[in-house]
C-alpha cells in the first residue's frame, strides 16, 4: 500500500472536503519583429482545489462485447479478486501492467540526495479500479463470458475462473448504422435498437439513467471502444452546432454516426464521454453540445503500441537535429478491429489518426523543415486472421544526416492489442474523473468563482493517437511532453513546482 503524501507548506491548505494549493504558474510569452524575438516572462498565482470525496463511478462501454470491452472487464475482476492462474511459464498473478496510473511512478522530490519516486495513484485521491461498476452496449448479443471466449485474449485458466460471473453480464442493445462500419460486421449485429434516431437517443439516455439509479452511482462515464467508423461529413446546418445536430437527429439525418449519437446522449445526461476510436465522433455540433452541457469529452483513438513508439522515436530524432524524411508503418492483425479496418473507409479513419502523430514535432524545428514540409509518411494495415489479437507492427524510419548521409531505423513490434488498450481505458476513466474534481481561480480575485477544466480534456492526450484539443489550441503529440503535463498538473494541485530536471544542487559548486 502506497504511503500518503502530505505537503508541509503555507501554500497548501487541507480541509475535510478538499486540498487547496496556491500555485505560481509561470509562462514565457514571445513576440517577433524583423530583428529579434522579444521574450516576456509572466507569472499568475492560482488557487487550485481538489475535492477529496471520491464518487461511486460507473463505466458504460460502447462495444462492451468486443476484445477491449471483454478484456478490461476480465482484468478488473481478476485484480479485484486477486486471482492467480497456472500458465506454461508458471503461476501468473493479476496486475495492472501497462497502466500509467496504476503501474508507473513519478518523481516527488529528493531525500538524502536521492530521488524519491511515488506511484502516480498516490499523489491525489483517485478512484480504486476495484470499485468501478461496469455496464454497456454492443451490437452483438453475446454475454461477456462468451465474448471473452470469442476474443481469445485471456488465458484459458483465467477464463475458467471468470466465466460464471461474466456470463451474467449482458450488453444492452446498441445503435447500428451499416453505412458507418464495414459490411463484414453485419453478422455480429443481432442486438440492435429499432426506431427513429430520436427514439434511439432516448433509449440510450434511459439506459444511462437506469444504470445510474439501479447501481446507486454518483457519476457515469461513457467510453466508445466499438468498431472504427468512417469519417462523418461536416455539413453546415446539420452537425455544425449543437442546435443543428439535435434537429438533425429529430429529422433522422443519415450523416449522424452511432458514436456521435452516444456523445449526444452522454452530454444530455451530464456524463463524460471518451472516444477510443479514430473517427471524427466529435463533429462541431457534438463539441458545442458538450461545452453548453458543461460535460467533459476526450479522444480520439487509444494510443497503445506502434503510434506511441513513433511519438517517442520521431521526437528523439528531431530533438537530436536528425531529419526524418520517410516513415513507413506496416501492421497486420487478426482481431475484429482488423477485420473491420479491412474496409477502405474505416481504414481511412485509422490512417488519419496514425499519420498526424508527428506534425507538432516537425513544426517545432524550422532548421530541419521548411514551412509546410513533412516527412513522407505511409501507413498500411492488413487483416491476417491467424495472428488474432497479437498485432505485428513493422516500421522503417529513414533520416538525413549531415553532409548527405542517411540513417535507417527498422523496428518490429509484436503486441497483444487488447492487453495494451485495456489499461489505457482504465487510465482515461481515472484521470477524467479526477479532472472533474479539480477547480481553479485567480488568487488575485477573491470574488471570482472556482471553475474547472475546459470541456475538451486535452490533458488526456498522452493516451490518445489523435488528441482532441479546444479550438485554436495547438495539438501536442510528443509523448514526454504529454506525460510531463499530467505529472505537473498533479504537482500543481499540491503547490509543488514542475519537475524541471535542472538539478542545480548536483551541478553547482555552491551549497544548497
Amino acid at each position: 500500500m502506497a504511503l500518503k503524501i502530505r505537503v508541509d507548506s503555507t501554500k497548501v491548505k487541507y480541509t475535510e472536503e478538499y486540498i487547496e494549493a496556491e500555485y505560481d504558474y509561470q509562462i514565457t510569452k514571445v513576440t517577433k519583429t524583423e530583428e529579434c524575438f522579444n521574450v516576456t516572462p509572466e507569472s499568475k498565482t492560482l488557487l487550485i482545489r481538489t475535492e477529496l470525496n471520491i464518487p461511486k463511478v460507473g463505466l458504460m462501454l460502447v462495444g462492451w462485447g468486443g476484445n477491449n470491452g471483454s478484456t478490461i472487464t476480465a482484468a478488473l475482476l481478476a485484480n479485484k479478486k486477486k486471482l492467480s492462474w497456472e500458465t506454461k511459464d508458471g503461476v501468473q498473478t493479476a496486475n495492472w501492467y501497462g497502466s500509467l496510473v496504476q503501474a508507473s511512478t513519478m518523481k516527488l522530490g529528493t531525500m538524502n540526495g536521492e530521488d524519491v519516486y511515488v506511484p502516480i495513484s498516490s499523489t491525489l485521491p483517485m478512484i480504486n479500479p476495484d470499485e468501478i461498476i461496469f455496464d454497456g452496449w454492443d451490437i452483438s448479443n453475446l454475454n461477456l463470458a462468451d465474448a471473452m471466449k470469442r476474443a481469445k485474449v485471456i488465458d484459458i485458466n483465467l477464463q475458467k475462473q471468470l466465466t460464471d460471473e461474466m456470463a451474467q453480464m449482458q450488453p444492452r442493445k446498441s445503435i447500428y448504422y451499416p453505412d458507418f462500419i464495414a459490411a463484414n460486421q453485419e453478422n455480429r449485429a443481432n442486438n440492435v435498437l429499432d426506431g427513429s434516431k430520436s427514439e434511439q437517443l432516448q433509449k440510450i439516455r434511459d439506459d444511462i439513467v437506469n444504470f445510474k439509479l439501479t447501481k446507486n452511482l454518483d457519476k457515469v462515464i461513457v467510453l466508445w471502444t466499438a468498431n472504427t467508423e468512417r469519417f462523418s461529413d461536416i455539413i453546415p446546418g446539420i452537425n455544425d452546432t449543437a442546435e443543428n445536430l439535435l434537429k438533425a437527429i429529430e429529422n433522422d439525418h443519415l450523416e449522424i454516426s452511432p458514436s456521435t449519437m452516444f456523445a449526444v446522449a452522454s452530454a444530455l445526461e451530464g456524463c463524460t464521454y471518451i472516444n477510443g476510436s479514430p473517427q471524427n465522433t466529435f463533429v462541431p455540433g457534438a463539441m458545442d453540445l458538450a461545452e453548453k452541457s458543461k460535460t467533459f469529452i476526450a479522444g480520439d483513438d487509444f494510443k497503445s503500441g506502434q503510434t506511441k513508439l513513433k511519438s517517442v522515436l520521431v521526437d528523439f530524432l528531431i530533438s537530436a537535429g536528425i531529419k526524418p524524411v520517410s516513415i513507413v508503418s506496416y501492421n497486420h492483425l487478426g482481431n475484429n478491429d482488423g477485420y473491420n479496418l479491412s474496409a477502405p473507409l474505416q481504414f481511412k479513419s485509422k490512417e488519419i489518426s496514425k499519420s498526424n502523430v508527428v506534425d507538432d514535432m516537425v513544426k517545432s524545428n524550422e532548421i530541419l523543415y521548411k514551412p509546410g514540409e513533412k516527412p513522407d509518411h505511409c501507413v498500411v494495415i492488413k487483416y491476417v486472421p491467424y495472428v488474432g489479437d497479437s498485432k505485428r507492427a513493422m516500421d522503417e524510419y529513414t533520416s538525413e544526416l549531415m553532409l548527405g548521409g542517411h540513417n535507417t531505423i527498422v523496428v518490429h513490434n509484436t503486441c497483444e492489442d487488447s492487453l495494451l488498450a485495456s489499461p489505457i481505458i482504465l487510465d482515461l476513466v481515472t484521470l477524467a474523473e479526477l479532472c472533474s474534481r479539480i477547480t481553479f481561480k485567480s488568487a488575485d480575485l477573491p470574488e471570482e468563482e472556482f471553475s474547472g477544466f475546459h470541456s475538451v480534456l486535452s490533458l488526456l492526450s498522452y493516451l490518445c493517437k489523435a488528441p482532441l484539443v479546444p479550438a485554436g489550441t495547438p495539438v501536442i503529440n510528443a509523448l514526454f511532453k504529454q506525460r510531463s503535463a499530467i505529472e505537473n498538473i498533479l504537482r500543481a494541485c499540491l503547490a509543488l513546482p514542475p519537475d524541471n530536471n535542472l538539478l542545480l544542487e548536483q551541478k553547482l559548486a555552491m551549497k544548497f
